[in-house]
C-alpha cells in the first residue's frame, strides 16, 4: 500500500527518542523528568505504521513503564484525515526495556498483543511548510479509552501534538468514579524534546 506523506510524516515525527529535561527542571513539582523511546515495529505493514513505545523517570531509567503499541493509519473517513489506535502488549514485562534494546521486539507478532477498542485518536495535520507539518491527535467524542492492568480497571485521556522536533503529551489517568485526572499531564501537556531520531 502507498502510505500518504502525511502518514509517512507522522511516523518519522513520531519514531526517536524524547526527554523534557527543560520542562522538568523549570516546573519541578508538576513535572517529572521523563525519557520516551517510540520504535517502530514491522506490525500491520499492509496498510500502517507501527511503533513500540515506553518511557522511564530519568531517575529510575532503567525501571521502562507504559509498554504500548501505536498503529498508525488513513483514517476510515474520506477528508484525509490519520488515526491511531493502541494496543496492549499481553506480557509487557517481556518488551521492557525495549525503548533502549529494539533487539527485543523482534518477535513481536499481532496474536501478542490486545486491541484496546476505544483507544483511538483522530489525527488531523496544518501545513507548516513544505513537506512539514503539525499533527494534532485527539480522542473520538464518543469513544473511551479504558483496559485491564495488572488486575485494575484503567481509564486513560489520551493525546498528543507532534512537529519534527518536539512530542507534547495529553495523556493522563482518569479516575472512573469522579472523573479527575489522577495522573500524567494535568497542568498541560508534557512538553518532550526529540534528542535522537530513529
Amino acid at each position: 500500500m502507498n502510505f500518504s506523506p502525511q502518514l509517512i510524516a507522522l511516523g518519522e515525527y513520531l519514531a526517536g527518542e524524547f526527554d523534557n529535561r527543560e520542562q522538568a527542571i523549570a516546573e519541578p513539582v508538576w513535572y517529572v523528568h521523563l525519557r520516551m523511546w517510540q520504535r517502530r515495529v514491522n506490525l500491520f505493514t499492509e496498510d500502517s505504521i507501527t511503533l513500540f513505545a515506553e518511557q522511564a523517570n530519568i531517575i529510575n531509567i532503567d525501571q521502562p513503564y507504559r509498554q504500548r503499541i501505536m498503529r498508525l493509519r488513513q483514517g476510515s473517513n474520506s477528508n484525509g484525515s490519520l488515526e491511531v489506535q493502541y494496543y496492549m502488549p499481553q506480557n509487557p514485562g517481556a518488551l521492557k526495556g525495549a525503548g533502549d534494546n529494539p533487539v527485543l521486539l523482534n518477535t513481536l507478532t499481532p496474536e501478542q498483543l490486545d486491541l484496546l477498542p476505544g483507544c483511538i485518536l483522530t489525527v488531523t495535520q496544518e501545513t507548516l511548510a513544505r513537506d512539514r507539518y503539525q499533527f494534532t491527535a485527539t480522542p473520538l467524542s464518543e469513544t473511551r479509552c479504558s483496559f485491564t492492568y495488572l488486575g485494575n480497571s484503567v481509564y486513560v485521556s489520551l493525546g498528543f501534538e507532534a512537529t519534527a522536533t518536539k512530542f507534547h503529551s495529553y495523556d493522563k489517568g482518569i479516575d472512573p468514579v469522579t472523573g479527575k485526572a489522577t495522573w500524567g499531564a494535568i497542568m498541560g501537556p508534557y512538553r518532550y524534546t526529540k534528542r535522537n531520531q530513529y
